[in-house]
């Protein structure tokens, strides 16, 4: 079994920063890839960012530029930072990682979501 704990989320004014935090603990033995998504009220869950086990990058071209997607191996933990944020990044976020499990197989983990609200 792998747990993911997400914090971080909150009310920022337009412009501001926030960073998400996604801990993974349990039988991990590599993560291959971390990514966030991201839903709106109303809209289907959105693709954000991802990072593989070579901390290579991908961003949606709505947040290129602004976030920045992380991750520290030593803690199971991905970060992501976001700055310059738009109302438009109102959304919950959810972390999700593919795993390889320390008692074999792969798994794909979901975080419980943390809501970011863009608001003045």
């Amino acid at each position: 079994q792998v747990q993911l704990v997400e914090s971080g989320g909150g009310l920022v004014q337009p412009g501001g920063s926030l960073r998400l935090s996604c801990a993974a603990s349990g039988s991990i033995f590599n993560i291959l890839r971390m990514a966030y998504y991201r839903q709106a009220p109303g809209k289907e869950r959105e693709l954000v960012a991802t990072i593989t086990s070579g901390r290579s990058t991908n961003y949606a071209y709505s947040v290129k530029g602004r976030f920045t997607l992380s991750r520290d191996n030593a803690k199971n933990t991905v970060y992501l930072q976001m700055n310059s944020l738009k109302p438009e990044d109102t959304a919950v976020y959810y972390c999700n990682l593919y795993v390889e499990q320390s008692i074999g197989g792969y798994l794909e983990v979901w975080g419980q979501g943390t809501l970011v609200t863009v608001s003045s």
